[in-house]
């Protein structure tokens, strides 16, 4: 069996050929194009194609399976992936330790979702961005207007159109300002970019809805009170082919929402959430499950019956909760069903 092991870089990338059978190695570099990539797998023709998940991988991905190449994608996060007290780190042995790993049946890899599917998580991921933008533009007009001793309205209601008409009335273009009133033209700019993200966010979020009308499983999941298309679009982005999760463990783990487990001798105990996964989606599950207190009655009896009315248990029930959100989404898209509060108990 030969494998072809792919260190990728941006320009270039450190190719390892390993023969299983006489693990023999050998090495070669060439650049990060698909042409590159095509005609040295038509020369070598390998059995398996590995590579390490990453910017590159989707389209290297594609590349090889078009050359009708089985292809496995490594997770560099995996423990066994992990370098520990290593003296050399070379992009050669990067290929050879993913060839090896492959060759010993010992290598950890990740679902590749289809092209569509990757584009819909890059667009999520890029609304995402632009919120970040948009809170860090409004934390520098907030510390623009402290810093000359003037008040802003807290939360929310300093964005309405009324507040920001007052910020417009201090701000000015910098052909208008003098040394010494300089902050109103550095709101000026922030005032501009927000207006820009503000527009660019309409935009995307448009299209997010456009995509969401259109996937009977986004829309099925917004059956469930208290998610919303940007939670069920992430949902079913993330989750994508849900039959691939052959249990709940295996989704809570996907997610990082499963606790760890500490084991030796006569002791075995749980810890804290292994906090592994997609960290994004673990985020929004856990902020929509403070909002499903209030919406959804079922998974409140859920984090009820977690904290036991004690103050200190409030993060460990709203965990719990985010986890049960999570599998009922998983079962409703397995199972093509709605939100049903009494059948929800059968996935538990």
């Amino acid at each position: 069996m030969k494998i072809l092991a792919l260190d990728l870089g941006k320009s270039k990338s450190a190719v390892c050929l390993l023969e299983t059978v006489s693990m023999k190695d050998r090495y070669t570099t060439i650049p990060t194009t698909p042409f590159a990539l095509m005609d040295l797998l038509e020369r070598q023709r390998p059995d398996l194609v590995v590579l390490e998940v990453g910017t590159l991988a989707g389209w290297v991905h594609d590349v090889a399976v078009a050359q009708g190449c089985r292809v496995a994608v490594a997770n560099p996060n995996h423990e066994g992936w992990r370098w520990r007290n290593v003296k050399r780190k070379t992009d050669r042995l990067d290929a050879l330790k993913l060839a090896r790993l492959s060759a010993a049946g010992q290598l950890p890899t990740v679902h590749m979702p289809a092209v569509a599917v990757r584009e819909h998580r890059a667009l999520i991921q890029y609304r995402s961005q632009l919120v970040g933008r948009r809170t860090r533009i409004k934390n520098t007009i907030r510390s623009l207007i402290a810093r000359q001793g003037r008040r802003m309205a807290s939360g929310a209601t300093a964005w309405t159109q009324k507040e920001l008409a007052v910020l417009r009335s201090w701000s000015k273009p910098w052909e208008q300002v003098t040394a010494e009133d300089l902050w109103r033209g550095q709101l000026h700019e922030e005032l501009t970019a927000l207006e820009q993200i503000e527009e660019q966010l309409f935009r995307v979020e448009q299209k997010l809805d456009a995509v969401g009308r259109q996937d009977q499983r986004i829309v099925r999941l917004q059956t469930i009170p208290c998610v919303g298309p940007r939670t069920a679009e992430m949902l079913v982005a993330v989750l994508d082919d849900p039959h691939r999760f052959k249990s709940l463990k295996e989704v809570g783990s996907y997610v990082g929402l499963t606790p760890r487990q500490f084991q030796s001798g006569q002791m075995d105990r749980s810890g804290g959430i292994s906090k592994q996964g997609h960290r994004q989606l673990r985020r929004m599950l856990v902020e929509v499950s403070w909002l499903a207190l209030r919406y959804n009655p079922y998974l409140r009896a859920i984090y009820q019956r977690v904290c036991r009315g004690s103050p200190s248990r409030r993060k460990i029930a709203i965990v719990a909760v985010a986890r049960k959100l999570l599998i009922i989404a998983w079962a409703m898209l397995r199972d093509g069903t709605v939100w049903r509060p009494r059948a929800v108990c059968s996935v538990a």
